[in-house]
């Protein structure tokens, strides 16, 4: 497998992690179809959302895969009047990550990133390595430290 930025950031940070890689050839590539190909728990399987807020600022939102963002909680806790996801086509333009292989390590820039509170109790999760058909699992708390970001409640 070959090492993503995702990996190399955690490798020089010293974090421990594990990688899967899934088939991707089929188009499945949502995050319950993911969790599924891996015979993971979806609860432990986690997407990445990038929204921007009225003041154009970008925020990151770490969601379980089979959860919806409520946007209202999203723009409270980035402290926005409202927040609303960047279209498909600028994914790449702000983060250097495609649909479908968008992780919170490693973006272009270190955008202000929120992680559900579900993942608070769990030993790992597990979430997109930089590249479709690879999937990063580590400690929850060890990518919160090394992205600084926080756990908030952002889900329906």
């Amino acid at each position: 497998m070959q090492k993503t930025n995702a990996m190399r950031i955690l490798d020089k940070a010293k974090i421990k992690y594990n990688t899967y890689e899934y088939e991707a050839g089929d188009g499945h590539i949502d995050g319950v179809s993911v969790a599924n190909k891996l015979s993971q728990d979806v609860s432990m399987v986690f997407k990445t959302l990038v929204v921007q807020g009225n003041s154009r600022e970008l925020y990151v939102f770490v969601i379980p895969v089979s959860e919806e963002l409520n946007l209202k909680k999203a723009a409270k806790v980035a402290g926005e009047k409202n927040v609303e996801m960047i279209h498909v086509k600028d994914i790449n333009k702000y983060t250097g990550y495609i649909r479908g292989g968008c992780s919170p390590i490693g973006m272009k820039k270190l955008y202000k990133t929120f992680i559900h509170e579900s993942a608070k109790g769990l030993e790992k999760i597990i979430f997109s390595g930089g590249k479709i058909g690879i999937q990063i699992e580590a400690n929850p708390d060890d990518i919160l430290n090394l992205i600084n970001g926080r756990y908030e409640d952002l889900i329906m």
